[in-house]
């Protein structure tokens, strides 16, 4: 995906951290290979791609260890969920969980989501999760930022009228920058209606250990949701 000079970025660092162990090593061989998208031909609709039949469909971009993404399974074994992440270590954690749990709502993509979210056909998701996502604080890797005027509009294209974008950060400066993105679209509108509507995680969020990490050093989240509208931009 282009940034907003029109240059293509990708929106992650290194790829690779800790060694795998054995067990997650073999994940990758073995499990991956069945619940990776195939992106290279034409997209078929969401929900045939889960074996039991699931009333929606759910993207998150970007899942980190997948705490997040498998309560969301767990919890909601009727819907089917897309996690999308570029770096090995967190789908290997993200595979030994599944393999665990036998959950059979999920797909990945391990990978830049952009790639996804590109290939995803229209008005396809019931929702869109970023949830904490690296909020590359210096000005100059802003450009990194997951969130931009170009992906704002590519989620749009994929969420249904009523679906919705959430965010949740620890970055003030970043939950602004997702807010002012957000505003300036026709395709969305907040929801929020009272401040605790920020301040306070939404129902039923799980929340992550990265989470756990910024209260206790002090840092509050923010936690915003996006409605997409029924009026299209005048781009869509």
């Amino acid at each position: 995906m282009a940034d907003e000079t029109g240059r293509s970025r990708a929106f992650f660092g290194r790829r690779k951290g800790h060694p795998l162990r054995p067990q997650q090593a073999a994940l990758f061989n073995t499990l991956l290979p069945r619940l990776a998208l195939d992106l290279t031909g034409p997209p078929p609709a969401p929900a045939s791609l889960f074996p039991e039949p699931v009333d929606d469909v759910r993207l998150e971009i970007g899942f980190g260890g997948g705490e997040h993404l498998m309560t969301e399974a767990r919890t909601h074994p009727r819907t089917g969920f897309i996690g999308a992440e570029p770096f090995i270590n967190g789908m290997a954690k993200a595979l030994a969980a599944i393999a665990a749990g036998h959950l059979s709502n999920i797909r990945l993509h391990h990978g830049d989501a952009t790639e996804l979210v590109a290939w995803l056909p229209p008005a396809s998701l019931s929702r869109v999760d970023l949830i904490y996502p690296d909020p590359w604080p210096k000005r100059r890797h802003w450009k990194r930022r997951f969130v931009q005027d170009q992906s704002v509009a590519a989620i749009a294209r994929i969420l249904r009228p009523g679906g919705e974008f959430r965010f949740a950060s620890d970055i003030p400066d970043y939950a602004a920058w997702t807010l002012n993105h957000l505003i300036r679209s026709r395709d969305f509108a907040w929801t929020a209606e009272r401040a605790d509507d920020w301040r306070q995680a939404w129902p039923g969020f799980s929340g992550t250990r990265y989470e756990a990490k910024a209260k206790r050093e002090g840092r509050a989240p923010c936690y915003l949701i996006f409605r997409k509208t029924d009026d299209p931009s005048p781009e869509a």
